[in-house]
């Protein structure tokens, strides 16, 4: 297994490490990092600024508050087309956000399995899950690469900003066709980029755990899920992720900065697919 571009010397063992403390830290936060996000205490993507990775949900029928940690960069329920009685899989599910909202949509004839490999997350959305009742929702400890589920079982699969922080991005889009079913589709939203970021940037472990040096190009992307045989893959929102200014310093002189243009940078996209 090949390290994520952008990770320096990490091996995907010591990425995965870093994620699962970070997350962890979201729903246990240490003397150390009370207050932080995943990006562990004083790190810049913590930052108000970054507020912009993710999106609003009040809105949505079945929102729970409690699950929602601010993690995503999009909400991609909206584009996946669940129907009722279907069986949806979120891919790295935090607390159950996602999963609570799919799970009002396809009622108690269907299933929402939640897929994370950081205990706390999954302790905490069972959590949540009995508070509110739910009845068609499970939450299921594996991960991504090596997911313990059952294959062709699933008709949609969703992701929220996730599925870039995974090492082997080629092997998650072939465990996500390996479990839908031949009829099925996903809609994930994740981080891209666009251009060359600067190498430390990249290199950044606090920034990895953070959504973005784990960001591959967004033609890459597309290409990834290209080659494990999707069809009718469809970008269905791109948004520019603007960094705030005290990141942009640190990584980029003022004429770097003057330079840039809307065709280099750091974008949330949620990208549909089918399996045929």
């Amino acid at each position: 297994m090949e390290p994520a571009k952008g990770t320096g010397a990490m091996s995907p063992q010591n990425i995965k490490q870093v994620i699962k403390e970070r997350y962890t830290r979201v729903v246990i936060p240490s003397k150390d990092s009370a207050g932080s996000c995943c990006c562990g205490s004083g790190s810049s993507c913590c930052s108000p600024e970054l507020s912009t990775f993710s999106e609003n949900y009040d809105h949505l029928e079945g929102y729970v508050p409690e699950a929602d940690f601010g993690l995503g960069c999009g909400i991609p329920t909206m584009f996946a087309d669940i129907k009722k009685g279907d069986y949806v899989l979120d891919l790295g599910s935090g607390a159950g956000n996602d999963c609570f909202i799919a799970a009002g949509v396809v009622g108690e004839s269907g299933l929402v399995t939640g897929l994370d490999f950081t205990d706390a997350m999954i302790d905490k959305a069972r959590s949540n899950a009995n508070k509110r009742g739910f009845i068609n929702v499970e939450f299921i400890k594996g991960d991504i690469e090596e997911m313990p589920l059952p294959g062709s079982y699933y008709d949609v699969v969703i992701s929220n900003c996730v599925l870039n922080l995974v090492p082997d991005k080629n092997r998650a889009f072939a465990q996500i066709k390996r479990v839908l079913k031949p009829t099925g589709h996903f809609c994930v939203s994740d981080v891209v980029t666009k251009g060359e970021l600067p190498a430390e940037l990249r290199e950044d472990a606090e920034m990895y755990a953070g959504c973005v040096s784990g960001a591959v190009e967004m033609e890459e992307y597309l290409e990834i899920i290209q080659k494990q045989g999707f069809k009718n893959i469809t970008v269905c929102k791109e948004n520019e992720i603007v960094l705030p200014q005290e990141v942009l310093d640190k990584y980029y002189t003022p004429a770097e900065q003057k330079e840039k243009s809307s065709l280099k940078g750091i974008f949330s996209i949620t990208v549909t697919a089918s399996v045929n």
